[in-house]
């Protein structure tokens, strides 16, 4: 019955995840978003500007890495040495792959997916693969860091959902980027190819000022895809569930939920009245994440079990999310 004990598969599991996560998130914008000169929130949309307005000689991720730099500090005093340890791995990370990710992607499929489905294909895509990625970073602990970490200190101390926050951290970043210069590179309009200058670099203009209008509509529709995925996908790992389980093995049930399991658990009375038999009922809310193991568990003990299993909306106290102010 050892199954349900938290063993260091869990932690290399929350560690692997928060690394897919990363990898999601860069793809997404090394894919879609970059080949597009699209802006996005956060300090990766400050690096992408950074990025656009240098012609790329300073790339995102060296100054995706020096941004989140300054918070980090921040998010390990707030948010515990925990925390801060899997976001200084997950900003590295993304900086690494920020910085090498673009160049790995062949031109034909940048072309292919990117630039030939237009740039409101790819803000979807972008926004889908980018709220996916911080979707499961912060759910084991992480964060891909900027107004992630600025979101879920906030978060701490006030109801309200992450994805909001960064949605208003994002709307500023953005519209900010109609007084930041832009140089676009030149493509082929038929092959969606890169133009090369006599030196071999690619050929540049400066964006026109109604291009950058459409960017920061576009970048608007990004946000807005984004936060809404990244709390849809919080809200269902997070999502629990109340059981109400009755068996002859009460106490061995009760016994193990509370020792193994770490959970509550409330022995109710009861009776059966068509046996007008006297009973207990055990009351369990529990992470809808541990569902499958304590099921495993109590058919384990006895496998006449019966339960009932609910979601619920959300459930306050010691485990689980505090009331805040």
């Amino acid at each position: 019955m050892s199954f349900l004990k938290k063993t260091a598969f869990t932690h290399v599991k929350e560690w692997t995840l928060i690394t897919l996560g990363i990898l999601i998130y860069v793809l997404g914008w090394s894919l879609f978003l970059i080949p597009n000169n699209l802006v996005g929130g956060g300090v990766s949309g400050i690096s992408s500007m950074i990025q656009y307005a240098t012609q790329g000689k300073i790339q995102m991720g060296y100054s995706y890495l020096v941004l989140n730099g300054i918070l980090i500090a921040a998010a390990m005093v707030v948010l515990g040495m925990g925390f801060g340890a899997k976001t200084i791995y997950a900003i590295i990370l993304a900086s690494v792959a920020l910085r090498f990710m673009p160049d790995m992607i062949p031109d034909s499929i940048v072309s292919t997916l990117a630039l030939q489905n237009g740039k409101l294909m790819s803000v979807i895509m972008g926004g889908l693969m980018a709220g996916i990625g911080i979707g499961m970073s912060i759910s084991n602990g992480g964060s891909t860091g900027g107004t992630d970490i600025i979101a879920l200190i906030y978060t701490k101390y006030h109801n309200v959902s992450p994805g909001k926050v960064i949605l208003f951290l994002d709307f500023i970043i953005i519209t900010s980027s109609l007084v930041i210069p832009s140089y676009v590179t030149e493509v082929d309009a038929a092959t969606g190819a890169v133009l090369l200058g006599a030196d071999g670099k690619p050929l540049m203009h400066l964006m026109p000022f109604a291009d950058k209008v459409t960017t920061v509509v576009y970048g608007l529709i990004l946000v807005t895809v984004n936060s809404y995925v990244l709390d849809m996908y919080i809200s269902g790992s997070q999502q629990s569930v109340q059981l109400f389980i009755l068996s002859r093995e009460y106490e061995k049930i009760a016994d193990a939920i509370t020792m193994d399991l770490h959970r509550g658990v409330t022995v109710l009375d009861g009776k059966g009245w068509y046996s007008k038999q006297d009973t207990k009922v055990l009351m369990v809310l529990t992470r809808k994440s541990d569902l499958n193991l304590l099921l495993r568990y109590i058919k384990q003990i006895d496998s006449q079990a019966f339960l009932s299993v609910s979601s619920v909306n959300g459930v306050y106290g010691k485990g689980f999310d505090s009331i805040k102010k």
